[in-house]
């Protein structure tokens, strides 16, 4: 091999690692956000429940165990959700469940989230938490590169006017780029550009996606697509 090879080779790899480390860098924004929706409800459900004057046993549980998972003490966070999972009463449950899926995607046990995850879309009644279920199911597939998979959770976020349309067209863009297809990649967070209710720091971030996408030989965006 050429050392010219030999340093296009490494250059790619660290354009490479750029973009993965860019995705690192703004995933746990999803994260945040969705279980901030998710405890919002649960802090709604708890005051009712405090005004009936009915036990806040279960929210001190589910921040005993938060308090576990900010100290990195895994096995002591687990065991403590499922005690909320198990005891718990109103939202907490199921914010439990949100948070034991999440431990499990920070171990590096994507496929294992992905299952919890999905076992949540199907157990929901409610729609924003059945939906928020399956955007982190397909958030968790992303370094798969398995596009058919991020679709099949997320494609009718996308074709319809679902609040999480802009996350999901983000998601599915980092999994075509997993997969390969930078073109396929930039086309969909160039959709993103196009929405009017794109706030100015999702923007940013695909400014940079499709910055660097080009950078590594992607098809340049239209005028058009690049006019937000």
């Amino acid at each position: 091999m050429s050392e010219e090879n030999i340093f296009s080779e490494v250059d790619e790899e660290l354009r490479n690692e750029r973009m993965r480390n860019m995705w690192r860098k703004y995933a746990p924004l999803f994260i945040g956000l969705a279980l901030a929706v998710v405890l919002a409800v649960a802090a709604k459900e708890g005051w009712e429940y405090y005004q009936k004057s009915v036990s806040s046993k279960s929210s001190e549980q589910y921040f005993a165990a938060i308090d576990f998972v900010e100290q990195d003490n895994v096995v002591a966070a687990q065991e403590a959700l499922n005690i909320v999972i198990n005891e718990g009463s109103g939202k907490y449950p199921i914010l439990a469940q949100f948070r034991q899926a999440a431990l499990l995607l920070s171990e590096g046990k994507n496929q294992q989230a992905v299952t919890a995850y999905d076992a949540l879309a199907t157990s929901l009644s409610e729609k924003r938490l059945r939906d928020l279920a399956l955007l982190f199911a397909a958030n968790a597939l992303v370094d798969s590169g398995d596009v058919a998979a991020v679709n099949a959770r997320i494609g009718d976020f996308i074709a319809s006017d679902n609040s999480l349309r802009i996350m999901a067209e983000e998601i599915l863009g980092l999994t075509y780029y997993a997969n390969g297809d930078l073109d396929k990649a930039r086309e969909t967070f160039a959709r993103v550009l196009l929405n009017p209710q794109a706030q100015s720091a999702s923007l940013a971030r695909i400014d940079m996606y499709i910055s660097q996408l080009v950078a590594q030989g992607a098809k340049a965006p239209s005028v058009g697509e690049n006019n937000n």
